[in-house]
């Protein structure tokens, strides 16, 4: 079974509407029965799944420092100045990565969308480069890794430049990928899908399906998978 119910969408939906402090701790029991509960059992579901993906991916079941992200937003440098995220979101990354950046497999739940992403989100420079140098060099492996994900219903996403990066011809044949700031393959899931019976069993197959994606951005930067 899903550990995500109905429940864990509607006090979503009701935090959307009440986003302040106040509200969100005299419904922190709600909280934690209906969304933090069930994404932890999730995580533990998934750990032998990751495992047997790469041992190199942690699956963290900790409230606070594992792979569920906290529901505080961090609103210092935005105009948004509402204090808690309206979705859940799990990261099952790199054990040699320290924060968001770093390589790894997400699931996202929201109301207004839900998503299962594998890659890498906002690297910093220099592993951006090191990912473009790859692509320049070694574009067949990279190409075999677009292939599997399409097939699989995956669609890369996330920021590009407007033109060719430094150092690199605007004829090039790779110009498109090399102009990614993201490295993120996106697949959307519905509502349903989250809370069916065997949503566990469809996160790791589709997750296998960006193990050549995961295998290519870890080579790049030099990361054993």
């Amino acid at each position: 079974m899903s550990p995500f119910t109905r429940q864990s969408f509607n006090f979503l939906n009701e935090l959307s509407v009440n986003n302040e402090r106040e509200w969100f701790k005299a419904n922190q029991a709600r909280y934690e029965d209906n969304v933090r509960t069930p994404a932890l059992k999730f995580i533990e579901a998934m750990q032998p799944h990751i495992t047997a993906l790469s041992p190199r991916l942690t699956a963290v079941p900790k409230k606070v420092g594992g792979s569920m992200m906290r529901p505080q937003r961090d609103s210092r440098f935005s105009k948004d100045k509402m204090p808690y995220k309206t979705n859940v979101g799990i990261q099952f990354r790199h054990f040699q990565g320290k924060d968001v950046h770093a390589p790894g497999l997400y699931l996202h739940i929201a109301n207004d969308g839900c998503f299962l992403g594998a890659g890498i989100w906002h690297p910093e420079s220099k592993a951006l480069n090191a990912i473009r140098t790859c692509i320049d060099e070694n574009p067949n492996s990279y190409k075999k890794a677009l292939r599997e994900l399409t097939a699989q219903g995956f669609e890369m996403q996330g920021s590009q430049l407007i033109r060719p990066p430094k150092g690199y011809d605007k004829a090039h044949p790779m110009l498109d990928e090399l102009k990614r700031k993201d490295f993120i393959a996106i697949k959307p899931l519905t509502i349903e899908q989250v809370y069916s019976a065997d949503f566990v069993e469809l996160c790791a197959q589709e997750f296998a399906a960006c193990q050549q994606l995961m295998r290519y951005l870890c080579f790049a930067l030099d990361l054993d998978y």
